[in-house]
């Protein structure tokens, strides 16, 4: 089984951004714990800031891996072109989030991509990228 984790803008600066909200381990520390965890997935990783090279390799993955899990980050709130983008994906893709979206600023209440995801996970911290792992399992 692959999996693919995509993450959004600013979600390279996890450790030090906010670390009230988003904590203070780096991805890449907690990643290291998901294959330690889930030693028979294949479990890969990409993050970038462009929403269009987010696109790009949701286009490359996403007809071959057993699923996504995509944090967009501001992304989610504005995006029609990720949801396009998701719309046309064979693989099922998981919209997650580290914190509350509905705890926080009114703008981050609504998603443009929940729509077409197979669900959405948020607010569990970084835990909330294994209940997406094992929601795909």
């Amino acid at each position: 089984m692959t999996i693919h984790i995509i993450n959004g803008p600013n979600l390279n600066l996890l450790g030090t951004r906010e670390p009230g909200i988003y904590g203070s381990s780096t991805f890449e520390d907690y990643l290291l714990k998901l294959r330690q965890r889930y030693p028979s997935i294949n479990i890969q990783y990409y993050q970038s800031n462009v929403e269009g090279l987010l696109i790009d390799r949701l286009q490359q993955v996403g007809f071959s891996a057993d699923g996504i899990i995509l944090n967009a980050g501001a992304y989610t709130h504005t995006s029609i072109a990720l949801q396009d983008c998701i719309r046309s994906l064979t693989a099922p893709v998981i919209e997650v989030h580290i914190s509350n979206v509905h705890k926080r600023e009114e703008f981050r209440h609504h998603s443009m991509i929940s729509c077409v995801c197979k669900g959405v996970i948020c607010g569990f911290g970084l835990d909330s990228y294994r209940l997406a792992i094992e929601a795909l399992i």
